[in-house]
């Protein structure tokens, strides 16, 4: 039995424009900050605490993954998300990552009371 071609492409696709965009914490931590409201690139590297270079890249590449869209207001350019799914996306990772380690920490705990 061979993998369905369409489904190999789909993630293929998924991996290049969706996972490769959040492939770093900042990025995501900028998607999070994004969640709240739109910003420009000064008040984002306010928030987060990260140089203007640093944040303006990240921008950048979320941006051209499609994650957030820009839009200018006379002297700025505003961030938005682009689609709030990636947020309930990132919200069930975290959950999946949070019952992984209340895992692991129930089975170091059994092994300890042993």
């Amino acid at each position: 039995m061979s993998m369905d071609n369409n489904l190999r492409e789909e993630v293929t696709r998924l991996h290049a424009q969706v996972c490769s965009g959040l492939a770093d914490t900042n990025r995501i931590l900028i998607l999070y900050t994004l969640s709240e409201n739109s910003y420009n690139v000064s008040e984002l590297s306010e928030i987060l605490g990260l140089p203007q270079p640093t944040t303006s890249r990240q921008l950048k590449i979320l941006r051209e993954r499609g994650l957030v869209v820009a839009e200018r207001d006379a002297q700025s350019v505003y961030y938005t998300l682009a689609d709030r799914r990636v947020i309930q996306a990132l919200d069930l990772l975290r959950a999946v990552l949070k019952d992984k380690l209340e895992a692991q920490a129930q089975l170091v705990q059994s092994h300890s009371e042993e």
